[in-house]
């Protein structure tokens, strides 16, 4: 089971690309930029609830439909934030902040969840992200502008709505809990932005729907392995993501690393393979 969250890795950092890549066309605005996305999700998880879909009772209960709902406000905020950050700001300055993430999922699953207390593997997380980080941070992202505080600002409601799903996931296949989540969220956004769908163009629809399945499997994969593993297990694994991005950029970009990033990688690496014993 722990192929999988590695697998997701993978897709955060391909992902993350395709996103930027969209996002530089001056006639695709964040906002328009978010129904879209999530026009494309909810059309490739058509195919996918269609074999996987479930949804117990316990998932109508009251309380169930608020933290659900809070979910979905949540998610629309955060992605509008991170959107707005990455439209403006180059990759290798957003991903200082968007990497803060993992760090933030770990201390909230850490304080609200009794069963995520495994001290070894905290510690082991924390180290992970910590050294993840501050191996990207330069002196000028200490420079703090809107979008840096938007990045910020959305990398952690990002961690509030995947901590807060936890408690009503069991109550889903991972599939149906993320399809519906992004059904709602294109909803709202499409009555609030109401964008037009003609102005996009086929090679950005392609990309776009693209990013869409990324996305689909890399938040099944998500919620999977917070079902299977735990929150921080699963967190830890997917911090090799920045690893994965790092080796590309180095096969395939011929980038030159630095010493703090090579120093980190091995870090994290040790981090997660030391995680993995302990665990089981």
């Amino acid at each position: 089971m722990i192929q999988l969250p590695i697998i997701g890795a993978l897709l955060e950092a391909v992902g993350t690309i395709f996103e930027k890549k969209i996002l530089n066309n001056r006639y695709i605005n964040y906002k328009n930029y978010t129904v879209y996305e999530f026009f494309s999700i909810i059309i490739v998880m058509s195919t996918f609830v269609f074999f996987f879909w479930k949804l117990e009772p316990e998932a109508l209960s009251l309380m169930n439909i608020l933290i659900f709902m809070f979910v979905v406000v949540v998610a629309i905020i955060a992605n509008l934030l991170i959107f707005h950050s990455l439209k403006r700001e180059d990759v290798s300055e957003f991903e200082p902040l968007w990497l803060t993430q993992p760090l933030f999922v770990i201390v909230l699953a850490f304080i609200l969840y009794p069963v995520e207390r495994n001290w070894i593997v905290f510690g082991l997380a924390m180290v992970a992200s910590i050294s993840l980080v501050l191996s990207h941070v330069k002196k000028k992202h200490l420079e703090f502008d809107k979008y840096t505080i938007t990045a910020l600002l959305g990398s952690f409601l990002f961690a509030v709505e995947l901590i807060a799903s936890k408690p009503i996931l069991d109550y889903y296949s991972p599939f149906s809990f993320y399809f519906l989540r992004c059904l709602f969220v294109f909803i709202i956004v499409l009555f609030i932005f109401r964008p037009s769908f003609r102005k996009v163009g086929g090679k950005n629809w392609a990309m776009i729907f693209l990013v869409g399945l990324i996305w689909a499997l890399y938040r099944a994969i998500t919620y999977y392995g917070y079902q299977h593993l735990g929150i921080i297990f699963t967190t830890i694994l997917f911090i090799l993501s920045p690893v994965f991005l790092f080796f590309f950029a180095i096969v395939f970009l011929k980038e030159k690393p630095t010493k703090r990033q090579i120093i980190s990688t091995i870090i994290i690496v040790i981090c997660v393979a030391l995680a993995v014993f302990f665990q089981y």
